[in-house]
C-alpha cells in the first residue's frame, strides 16, 4: 500500500481511511509501505511537509522557503528531547529517522520510541529512544538541528556512512505515549517517519515508559537463553504478579499504601496491575489509588506526583493520608517513585530514591548471606551527586557495601550498576532499579540450599530478579519491591526512616542565559567552567560543617540546579543562597 499527502489539491491516491488524519495541507509525496525499501526522495519531501506544518502554525505569513528553516536549537539530553509540544513536530519526525537507522545498525533489533515529558507540565511533551545498547544522543541532536530539507538529508546520509548502515536491513520500531493531549498528534508524525523509511513498526498506544522498556527487552531476547518475558502489556502484569507471590514467602502486608499517580498514565496502569494481584481479603496488598484523572489533561502533575513531593517536601494536598500511613507518588510516566508519611505530630517525612536504594541494598545483602551466597555475589550501590551524604555514609559504614558515584542520567547509572553482580542504582528523585548480572543469575539458578532457611532466602532472591524491572527505573515494580521488603522485615515507614538521619538539603533552580557554559566533571560534582566558579563554590562550602554543594546544568532548559547540604537547616539554606548567587553571577 502507498500513502499520499497533498498540498495542491491533486489527489493521486488515498490511504485506507480515505484521507490523512490531520487536515493541514501537505505537499504530494508517496511513502513506502512497511517492508518496502526507503527512497531518498520520500524522506526529503516528507521532512519538508512536516516542517511546513510546524512553521505554518508558528509563522503563518512566511514565504515557502522560510518554512524549511528551523529557528530553534534542539539538544538530546538525559531525558531525550523535551520542550513545548507545539515545537516537537520536526523533532519527532527526525527521531523516527534515527530509530530506524539505529535498528538497522543493530541488524534489525527492536528500538523503542517513547513520547512523554514525565514530570513536566501538561503543555510540554518529549521523545526519546528506548535502545537495547546505547544512546545516539549526538546523532539525534544533529538530525534535529538540520535547518533545511537538504541539510537534513546530508545529516541522515552522514550517519549511514559513518555507522556503515545497510538500508536493505530490516528495521523494527515500537512506540508508545503517555496521556498528554499532544501525544496522539505526535505519534501520527512518528508513524509517517517510520513509513517513509520502510520500517516495520507497532503502536502500543498508552504505556508507562518502563512498560515500553520491558516490551523492547522481551522482543530483543525472545528465543534466546536470556528471554525476558512475554512481550505484551499483559505479559508485564502477569510476570510482576506471579513473582510477587513467590517473593512474599508467606509474609503478610501490614496496612495499606496510598499511591498518588500524578494524574498520569501510571494511574490506569496501576489499576490494571491491581487486577492481577491477590486482593486484600486474600492476604494481598491494599493499594489506594489517588490522583488518577487522565481525562482532564491540565491536571497532569498539578500539585501532585513524585517531583512535586520531592521539590516541595510535602504531600500532595489531595492525598488526605492519615498519620503514619505509607504513601507513595509516581511521576507522569511512572518511571519514578518516592515514599513519604506524616509523623504522629504531623511532621512530613520523605523516603526518596536514596532511601529506596539503601532499603533494597540492605535486604538483598541480607538475603545473599542467608542463602549462602554472601561471598559469591558482589552487591554495590550506584548514586549521583544528588544523593544525600548521610545515605552514602550508611551504605559504606553500616552496610559495608561499595558506592560508586556517576553523572546524572540513567545511561550512566545503569552502566555502572552492571559492573556489580547485583547493582542497586537510584537517583534521589526516585528513578532507579536493581540489575542482576548474567553471572549472578547463573549462581542463583545453580545454588543448592543446605537448609530450609537458605532455600527460602534463595527463592526470594530468585523472585526479586523477576519482580524488579531490570530494564529501567519502574515506579510500579519499585512500589512492590518496597512493600515486599517492609513485609519481610515487619517494618512500617517509621522504622524505615530511622535507618539513618538525612543531612538537611536544598535544591535550587537558577535560570541562566546559556546552560552550556557550565561544564562539569568528577561525576558532575565540580565545574571546570566558567573559570573560577568552582573555586568560589569550594570557598563557600568550607565555611559550613558537613557542607557539600555543587552546580549542574539542566539537560533540558537554560537553567542550573544548585544542590547544597550541611549540618543544620539554617546552614543549608545559607550555603544554598551563597552558591546560587555565585552561579547567577556567572550565568549572566
Amino acid at each position: 500500500m502507498h500513502y499520499v499527502m497533498h498540498l495542491d489539491g491533486v489527489t493521486e491516491q488515498w490511504c485506507d481511511s480515505g484521507k490523512h488524519e490531520r487536515g493541514t495541507p501537505r505537499p504530494c509525496v508517496k511513502l513506502r509501505g512497511a517492508g518496502e525499501k526507503p527512497i531518498k526522495g520520500d524522506i526529503q519531501v516528507l521532512a519538508a511537509s512536516l516542517m511546513w506544518d510546524k512553521q505554518q502554525r508558528v509563522q503563518p505569513s512566511s514565504a515557502p522557503k522560510a518554512l524549511l528553516e528551523t529557528p530553534w536549537t534542539f539538544q538530546y539530553g538525559t531525558a531525550g528531547f523535551r520542550m513545548k509540544a507545539m515545537l516537537l513536530d520536526s523533532v519527532v519526525f527526525r527521531v523516527g529517522l534515527l530509530a530506524a537507522l539505529r535498528s538497522r545498525k543493530l541488524n534489525g533489533q527492536t528500538i523503542g520510541v517513547m513520547i512523554t515529558a514525565s514530570h513536566n507540565p501538561p503543555e510540554d511533551n518529549g521523545v526519546k529512544l528506548v535502545d537495547p545498547m546505547e544512546s545516539w544522543e549526538v546523532y539525534g541532536t544533529i538530525l534535529a538541528n538540520a535547518t533545511s530539507e537538504e541539510k537534513l538529508f546530508e545529516a541522515y546520509d552522514k550517519i549511514i556512512k559513518e555507522c556503515h548502515i545497510d538500508l536493505d536491513t530490516e528495521a523494527n520500531v515500537i512506540f508508545a505515549r503517555d496521556t498528554r493531549s499532544s501525544g496522539a498528534h505526535l505519534t501520527s508524525i512518528l508513524t509517517e517517519s517510520l513509513k517513509a523509511t520502510g520500517t516495520i513498526y507497532a503502536d502500543y498506544k498508552l504505556l508507562t515508559t518502563p512498560q515500553l522498556h520491558y516490551i523492547t527487552r522481551c522482543l530483543n531476547t525472545k528465543g534466546s537463553p536470556y528471554e525476558y518475558g512475554e512481550p505484551t502489556e499483559q505479559g508485564y502484569y502477569k510476570k510482576t504478579a506471579s513473582s510477587l507471590r513467590v517473593a512474599m514467602q508467606g509474609r503478610q502486608f501490614s496496612g495499606s499504601v496510598t499511591v498518588d499517580c500524578a494524574n498520569g498514565v501510571g494511574g490506569p496502569k496501576l489499576r490494571e496491575l491491581i487486577k492481577h494481584l491477590p486482593s486484600p481479603s486474600e492476604g494481598g496488598l491494599e493499594i489506594k489509588v489517588v490522583n488518577d484523572d487522565v481525562l482532564t489533561p491540565e491536571r497532569l502533575n498539578h500539585q501532585c506526583g513524585a517531583d512535586f513531593v520531592k521539590t516541595t517536601q510535602r504531600a500532595p494536598p489531595s492525598s488526605h493520608a492519615a498519620p503514619m500511613t505509607r504513601c507513595a507518588s509516581l511521576d507522569g510516566d511512572a518511571d519514578r517513585i518516592v515514599y513519604y508519611f506524616n509523623d504522629v505530630d504531623g511532621t512530613f517525612r520523605l523516603l526518596d530514591g536514596d532511601r529506596i536504594a539503601t532499603l533494597a541494598a540492605l535486604f538483598i545483602g541480607d538475603l545473599a548471606r542467608s542463602a549462602g551466597l554472601g561471598e559469591k555475589l558482589k552487591v554495590g550501590v550506584v548514586q549521583t551527586a544528588y544523593a544525600n551524604g548521610a545515605s552514602t555514609a550508611y551504605v559504606t559504614q553500616d552496610l559495608r557495601l561499595p558506592v560508586v558515584c556517576t553523572a546524572t542520567g540513567v545511561k550512566h547509572l545503569h552502566h555502572a550498576a552492571t559492573k556489580f553482580d547485583v547493582g542497586v542504582y537510584f537517583e534521589a528523585n526516585g528513578h532507579g532499579t536493581v540489575v542482576f548480572s548474567d553471572l549472578a543469575l547463573k549462581r542463583l539458578n545453580k545454588c543448592e540450599p543446605q537448609s530450609p532457611a537458605q532455600s527460602s532466602a534463595l527463592e526470594t532472591l530468585q523472585a526479586l530478579t523477576a519482580l524488579i524491572n531490570q530494564t529501567v527505573g519502574d515506579a510500579l515494580s519499585d512500589l512492590l519491591l518496597v512493600e515486599v521488603i517492609l513485609a519481610h522485615k515487619g517494618w512500617g515507614p517509621k522504622e524505615w526512616d530511622l535507618t539513618y538521619t538525612d543531612l538537611p538539603n536544598r535544591l535550587v533552580r537558577v535560570e541562566v542565559a546559556d546552560r552550556n557554559i557550565f561544564k562539569a566533571f568528577d561525576a558532575e560534582r565540580k565545574l571546570e567552567s566558567p573559570p573560577g566558579v568552582q573555586a568560589q563554590i569550594d570557598a563557600a562550602v568550607g565555611k559550613f560543617k558537613n557542607g557539600r554543594s555543587f552546580a549542574r546544568a539542566s539537560g533540558t532548559e537554560d537553567a542550573v540546579r544548585v544542590y547544597a547540604e550541611a549540618a543544620t537547616r539554617s546552614e543549608t539554606e545559607d550555603l544554598a543562597q551563597k552558591v546560587t548567587t555565585i552561579v547567577r553571577q556567572a550565568g549572566g
